[in-house]
């Protein structure tokens, strides 16, 4: 992999500290720290050259942390980001994935898990705490306080067919060959029912999927005269 500028931003100087020792032998390169979501932000605007990777952690989350990381990701949709925190805080979680995170990791992770996850990320996979990963296999998303609709909101089978394609980590492409329709045509219809749903991305919807009991049934068989 590339080398990768990454930008700290924790309230725990010793922390920040610590990182840039750890990633000292690695292909991701500390280029910038800040105590502060808003200073980091400041501070990166103003950078000549702009990091690949930006680890974050909120520990206040609230709105204004998660409104930080929207103006984030509307200003530097090509920068990675990823939540580093103490605790797995469901609601926070949630409120992180809304506004465009591609990580949200615990800083009890081993170091080698920690750099196989800023990998994924780097190759545009979303990675998650493990023990969200078991809630999701095992169905218990009452416990993850998504706040997600009770409703299916009208959506159509197709729609529905890919949202269980999507709890089985199906690619689009993967969806395609499986449903016999192309590529583009699952892009259509995954926008529609992220919209449907209030969605951000495909995790969220397989979270909505999971609390809408969608993944009690197994993927039906296409029909052909379905688009």
């Amino acid at each position: 992999m590339d080398p990768v500028n990454v930008f700290l931003i924790d309230s725990n100087k010793l922390f920040r500290e610590g990182m840039k020792r750890l990633f000292d032998a690695s292909s991701f390169r500390v280029m910038g720290e800040a105590g502060s979501l808003s200073e980091g932000l400041g501070l990166i605007e103003t950078a000549p050259e702009k990091p690949g990777l930006i680890l974050i952690d909120l520990a206040g989350g609230g709105e204004e942390d998660v409104d930080g990381m929207r103006a984030l990701r509307a200003r530097f949709p090509e920068i990675r980001t990823v939540i580093l925190t103490s605790d797995l805080c469901t609601r926070r979680l949630s409120a992180a994935l809304g506004a465009g995170a591609d990580g949200y990791l615990m800083k009890n992770i081993a170091c080698e898990a920690l750099m196989q996850s800023l990998r994924l990320v780097m190759m545009g996979e979303k990675v998650l705490p493990t023990h969200l990963a078991e809630l999701l296999v095992s169905g218990k998303t009452d416990e993850l306080a998504t706040e997600v609709p009770t409703r299916r909101k009208g959506l159509s089978q197709r729609e529905i067919q890919i949202l269980k394609c999507l709890l089985n980590g199906n690619s689009n492409k993967m969806i395609a060959n499986h449903l016999n329709i192309t590529e583009a045509t699952v892009k259509v219809h995954l926008k529609s029912l992220l919209r449907k749903i209030n969605a951000s991305n495909r995790t969220q919807a397989a979270i909505w999927a999971l609390n809408n009991g969608i993944g009690e049934q197994p993927v039906e068989a296409p029909h052909a005269s379905m688009a």
